[in-house]
């Protein structure tokens, strides 16, 4: 894996354990996490390719929409 793709993927770890916590519910492992993490980056690549963005920015956005919730 790249630079680049490890910072997205530690991002959306972030997003995700925080979106945990906020909802009162367990963290899950690690591993668990990293999978998770991997597929929303594997997804928000597919929507940057099809809208023209950058990934870390579609990144932010779902971050965004998580904390208004």
């Amino acid at each position: 894996m790249g630079f680049i793709r490890d910072q997205e993927e530690r991002l959306a770890i972030g997003l995700l354990t925080a979106q945990y916590q906020k909802k009162n519910l367990p963290v899950p492992e690690i591993s668990e996490l990293k999978r998770q993490a991997a597929k929303i980056v594997d997804e928000a690549h597919g929507i940057a390719r099809e809208r023209g963005k950058n990934v870390l920015s579609i990144i932010k956005d779902m971050g965004d929409e998580l904390r208004k919730k």
